[in-house]
């Protein structure tokens, strides 16, 4: 039947339209599939970890020595340079020691008196021993002078005891240093009367080398750690190593400490336990009261998981996940549990397993499932050693 005129374009355009529509699927099926995303990747490795805190603290002397006097007297001389250093057992005063002297002399005499004494009594007693065999003392005679004789013989230790003491004092009018270190300023001169037991130092010694860094660390985190330990997640670190640096430098010190102990109590008012540790002061370039930060290696974690800190993606809820390459070079989410932060690497504690591979550039660019093209991270950034953080 012939088409009218009215119907003519509505056919053509209907035609057109099929074959605009077949050519257009005739292209979509010519295209190439999409090429692989180019992505950098980490291959996880495991590795034991010490595991550190950092910790704020303070120097303290190893030694102090208050200087006192231990007899009474007039100063005479002062035997050191305030400020420098001085070693145990040098003199550092002396106290006129003349009636010291004299009290030694004094001693001394009676002690030839009492040995004089006891000579005579001795003989005494020796005859009277003869004679009471013939009776020609008395029994009682006798026995007064066997108790004499002991008496005789008690007076000589008292003598001998009361010299002791006289050269004792004597020997106290010289002050030696007791310890060695660097003694600070003298707050008597000579010409001053000091006393016996006087609460007012002399002089103060100091031994700066070595030198103690007491620190305090929460006793949340001490406990957190014992029980990681007790489960055998953390291997105790015996005799940990300690490093230092000043308060407002990043400059740390030259020398390395060792933990000596970790208190049994925990402060009321903190809740804070104190730890000590021992550091080499050669130079005295620390002084006690010196605010310093501390960083305590406490464990090891055996077959430690870490990963750049730019491989870990955070979601809406907090939770913590990575992007994983399998076999087939194709990425999928990963959920992870991570630890502390340890220099700038996340360490992970569940999720992962050495020799797997984790994106850590080109994330934006990537979908679950998508195609890549993994490019290993340069040895700069995949093998850098970690620094342990806090806790």
């Amino acid at each position: 039947m012939p088409l009218s005129s009215k119907a003519i374009p509505s056919a053509l355009a209907l035609l057109l339209a099929l074959s605009a529509a077949a050519c257009g699927d005739s292209q979509q099926a010519a295209a190439p599939a999409a090429a692989p995303i180019e992505v950098t990747t980490f291959t996880v490795q495991s590795a034991d970890i010490p595991l550190s805190t950092e910790l704020p603290g303070r120097t303290a002397a190893f030694r102090v020595a208050e200087v006192r006097p231990q007899v009474s007297g007039i100063v005479l001389k002062r035997l050191f340079e305030e400020g420098s250093e001085v070693k145990a057992g040098q003199q550092l005063y002396q106290i006129d020691p003349a009636t010291y002297q004299a009290a030694v002399q004094s001693a001394q005499a009676d002690l030839v008196k009492a040995r004089a004494t006891l000579k005579s009594v001795e003989a005494k007693a020796a005859r009277y021993a003869e004679l009471v065999k013939i009776n020609a003392v008395s029994r009682q005679d006798y026995d007064d002078t066997v108790a004499t004789l002991d008496q005789a013989k008690a007076q000589i230790l008292v003598a001998q005891a009361a010299l002791e003491t006289a050269r004792i004092n004597l020997n106290y009018t010289k002050v030696y240093a007791p310890i060695a270190g660097r003694i600070g300023k003298s707050s008597v001169t000579e010409g001053a009367l000091v006393t016996a037991n006087q609460t007012t130092t002399m002089a103060t010694i100091t031994q700066l080398d070595p030198i103690y860094v007491d620190v305090s660390q929460s006793s949340s985190e001490l406990m957190r750690l014992r029980r990681a330990m007790a489960a055998g997640k953390v291997r105790e670190d015996e005799g940990a190593v300690v490093t230092l640096t000043l308060d407002g430098s990043n400059l740390p010190y030259g020398e390395t400490g060792r933990l000596q102990f970790s208190d049994v109590t925990v402060d009321p008012s903190t809740g804070a336990v104190q730890l000590r540790a021992q550091f080499p002061n050669p130079n005295k370039d620390l002084y006690p009261g010196l605010f310093v930060r501390a960083r305590v290696e406490q464990g090891v974690r055996p077959g430690a998981i870490l990963v750049p800190q730019q491989a870990l993606v955070r979601n809406a809820d907090g939770s913590a996940q990575v992007w994983v390459v399998d076999a087939d070079n194709k990425v999928a989410p990963r959920p992870v549990v991570t630890g502390q932060a340890m220099g700038d690497r996340w360490l992970i504690d569940d999720g992962l397993k050495a020799g797997e591979r984790v994106v850590i550039a080109g994330l934006q660019k990537i979908r679950p499932g998508t195609p890549v093209t993994p490019v290993d991270a340069a040895p700069a950034t995949s093998a850098a050693a970690p620094t342990a953080g806090q806790h």
